[in-house]
């Protein structure tokens, strides 16, 4: 059993660095096409089920999907560990199938899990949970099954940059932690170091509440007029600044999906206006 789990999550992180559309931590997706973008998941099955058969990749080739945030949330096991790893092998089986097409962007309990540093969910410290449930599935194979975890999670790129102006990331870093940030962190080769606080992947994952300047700014930087981010809740599953950000969030009953058709430019009241409920989805 350990050794089929870490072989899917091997070949998943030789299939996140050789994605043809990846550029160092970027994916950069053509004027072609259209892109569907969760929010988080959490390891909410249904959710992610609706969304992958709302893509329907095998029947649109020039459509990609977007995910983020797989682990932490979701079935528990008899002792209350956390089982969401179980998702995120099917994210990892859905990537093999659809090399090109599925792409992964790291968030906030990814870093935390690569790092085993504490990450609280509904009172429960996250990393201790999953690692129960690791524990009782794998055994004396857990160390190994938990390395190749985090190998996959770090082999994910940073953000997905469309050539229609519009920016997907799992979030931007906060006003106070700007001077901080180190924008060839998407042109360069990522290290461990860069997902530890305070460096540059931990606040790009890390990151809430960017203010107006903020995302001005940010726009200039990377050469995009609007962004797409999860991370921060959103109980009616969405949020916009009504100028440059969308939040959204796919991981309980009220989710939203995005998508995106990528030869068209938009604004901020036709990007808001592509967002789909995810319980409207058969």
């Amino acid at each position: 059993m350990s050794a089929e789990f870490i072989d899917i999550l091997l070949a998943g992180i030789k299939a996140n660095e050789a994605d043809k559309y990846r550029l160092h931590n970027l994916i950069l997706l053509p004027d072609k096409g259209d892109v569907v973008v969760s929010g988080d998941i959490h390891g909410h099955r249904r959710n992610f089920e609706r969304v992958v058969s709302y893509a329907n990749l095998e029947k649109n080739p020039d459509r990609h999907l977007v995910l983020q945030e797989i682990i932490h949330g979701g079935p528990e096991d008899e002792m209350g560990g956390c089982l969401s790893f179980d998702l995120l092998i099917d994210a990892a089986r859905l990537k093999l199938k659809f090399p090109d097409q599925v792409h992964f962007v790291l968030a906030n309990h990814d870093t935390a899990f690569i790092t085993n540093s504490e990450v609280m969910k509904n009172g429960k410290e996250m990393n201790a949970a999953m690692r129960i449930a690791l524990r009782g599935r794998f055994g004396s194979k857990t160390k190994e099954v938990e390395s190749a975890i985090e190998r996959f999670l770090f082999s994910q790129p940073l953000a997905v940059k469309c050539a229609n102006g519009i920016w997907i990331s799992h979030s931007l870093p906060s006003d106070r932690m700007l001077d901080k940030f180190d924008f060839t962190i998407f042109n360069r080769h990522l290290k461990v170091i860069d997902v530890v606080r305070p460096n540059s992947a931990y606040l790009l994952t890390w990151g809430r509440r960017q203010s107006k300047e903020t995302l001005i700014l940010f726009a200039e930087k990377l050469g995009v007029d609007f962004f797409v981010l999860g991370h921060q809740v959103q109980e009616s599953g969405w949020m916009s600044d009504n100028e440059k950000l969308v939040i959204i969030d796919s991981q309980h009953n009220h989710g939203y999906l995005l998508r995106i058709n990528l030869a068209e430019k938009y604004d901020i009241k036709t990007l808001t206006d592509s967002l789909v409920p995810i319980a409207s989805i058969s």
